[in-house]
């Protein structure tokens, strides 16, 4: 069965098994992918990513009358964490999970970023940690974590490999791949991500990057100029 990643931000997959949706909303200056992911008919969602001025994705949760059950950060950059102070502020005690490796960075303006422009934000900090090999589960759709360092230390990739369908952060994009040039990055590592990671996921498989359009893993392998000699 073909992938239904189509570019357009929205990842359906309807089965008998279960109906997935993955719902992209661009937010703030840096255009950041962030996603609310959820099953058709059921409350619970969760949250990946918070991008600045949340409010389109609020909207959304409201008009589908979701429940967010946790928020998971793919890594702490500021254009990803710039939300997590509004979306707090409405719930509380929502537990908000990230890498270990990048534990303080949302409370640190010099780790996430933000100091170096001229913008600096201290979000709140990780209530939990994920790991590489983890399994989450939403309704029984598990998605399993891989840890795709390089990009920041504590870059992560949820994997659902039934709906065939990645996001992946900051790691890989449509055509191109994540910036190693920032403090903490580490470009070696960046490529030993993509190739031991996520190059050896599925072709069909739906990559929802952290910017950009979406693609697909055969898709990049083929045509992606960073990821020819790898």
């Amino acid at each position: 069965q073909p992938s239904p990643c189509e570019g357009e931000g929205v990842f359906q997959w309807l089965t008998d098994m279960s109906d997935l949706t993955i719902r992209s909303f661009t937010l703030g200056d840096w255009q950041t992918n962030c996603y609310v992911v959820h099953m058709e008919g059921d409350a619970d969602c969760w949250i990946v990513d918070a991008g600045f001025a949340p409010r389109p994705m609020l909207e959304y949760i409201a008009d589908h009358e979701l429940r967010p059950s946790q928020i998971i950060l793919t890594h702490a950059h500021l254009d990803h964490i710039l939300g997590l102070s509004a979306l707090r502020a409405i719930w509380p005690d929502m537990p908000s999970l990230i890498h270990e490796s990048e534990k303080t960075y949302p409370g640190d303006p010099m780790q996430n970023l933000s100091a170096l422009m001229d913008q600096p934000i201290v979000a709140p900090n990780p209530t939990g940690f994920i790991e590489h090999g983890q399994m989450l589960s939403l309704n029984g759709v598990e998605f399993e974590v891989r840890h795709t360092p390089g990009h920041s230390p504590g870059g992560i990739t949820l994997y659902q490999p039934d709906h065939a369908v990645a996001i992946v952060g900051d790691t890989l994009f449509a055509g191109s791949i994540g910036r190693y040039d920032f403090p903490h990055s580490d470009g070696e590592l960046l490529f030993k991500s993509i190739r031991e990671q996520l190059l050896t996921l599925p072709g069909a498989t739906c990559v929802m990057a952290g910017h950009g359009p979406d693609t697909t893993i055969d898709e990049e392998r083929l045509h992606n100029p960073f990821l020819q000699s790898i």
